[in-house]
């Protein structure tokens, strides 16, 4: 901890590697990446912090590339702390730095539906609601009842659904808020049917997806009426290669790291698929994940 910063219990880093907290593995430093403690800790980070520092809200980043060149700013982390978690009858209240297929197993030990589909989801809550994450015709926000949000000077707010904009995996949000946390209204439904739900999912994802690379889940926004991965294999993509990044032979909507794949690879890849997929079926896929950072 530095003496800039008073009264803070979490864990605060300087020049910290980003491809040590991305699902990708690459990705430059970050000037400064702060862990809280908790909501209150988080609060009290926010309050110190410059006006016009810039912020990154990261969970597994699992839904992210950052380039070589990294962040210039701060990077709050919620991976491995935020994990509050409570049922009380058809209600989960859940921080975002719980894992989702975590809350989709607790849910369903206690009886509920409706959170099934987020057991395949490699992130957090917060990533979930940033995105309006969704698998198998259902999505976030769906189950969402309120959320609690942090602006950059600490203020928590409640806010309903109907506070934000929220379409196919994109939600926006007031200027300058993230969520902190979320109560979700879910309808009763049979433990072990649930329990086999999402057994059955996770063994469907581990079958269909390349669970056991360096990835960062889908890269691109299904096209409407049509999956991007298909699209992608019909071009005969599967396989091609950047560098050390290549389109999963397993799932064309997936590029995996070799292990030695840049970012710069990985983006590179990203805008060739782009161009290939325009040219061959007059389609401009959409990026699903998150590019940013500086170039190297």
């Amino acid at each position: 901890m530095t003496s800039a910063f008073q009264n803070l219990q979490g864990d605060l880093r300087l020049n910290e590697p980003l491809a040590k907290h991305t699902s990708w593995r690459t990705g430059g430093n970050t000037n400064q990446f702060y862990r809280p403690e908790g909501i209150k800790d988080l609060a009290e980070f926010l309050s110190q912090l410059p006006e016009d520092e810039p912020l990154l809200w990261l969970g597994l980043g699992s839904n992210l590339l950052v380039r070589d060149g990294g962040f210039a700013g701060t990077v709050i982390s919620t991976s491995g702390t935020l994990q509050q978690l409570s049922v009380d009858g058809q209600t989960v209240t859940a921080e975002v730095g719980v894992y989702c297929a975590k809350l989709a197993k607790q849910a369903a030990r206690a009886g509920l539906s409706g959170t099934a589909f987020l057991a395949g989801i490699p992130g957090t809550l917060g990533g979930a609601l940033a995105m309006n994450a969704g698998a198998h015709n259902s999505e976030t926000w769906s189950i969402v009842s309120d959320v609690t949000t942090i602006d950059r000077h600490g203020v928590i707010r409640v806010r309903n659904p109907e506070d934000f904009k929220i379409s196919y995996r994109h939600v926006e949000l007031p200027a300058e808020e993230w969520f902190v946390s979320a109560t979700l209204n879910l309808a009763m439904g049979d433990a072990v049917a649930e329990a086999e739900e999402i057994k059955a999912l996770l063994k469907r994802r581990n079958i269909s997806q390349p669970t056991n690379q360096p990835c960062a889940g889908s890269v691109f926004r299904n096209p409407e009426g049509d999956f991007a991965g298909r699209l992608i294999e019909l071009c005969g993509l599967k396989g091609l290669t950047v560098g050390g990044a290549s389109v999963s032979e397993k799932h064309a909507n997936f590029i995996v790291n070799d292990g030695s794949a840049s970012a710069a690879d990985i983006e590179a890849l990203i805008l060739l698929v782009q161009q290939k997929v325009e040219q061959m079926q007059d389609v401009k896929l959409v990026t699903e994940v998150h590019i940013l950072g500086e170039v190297a």
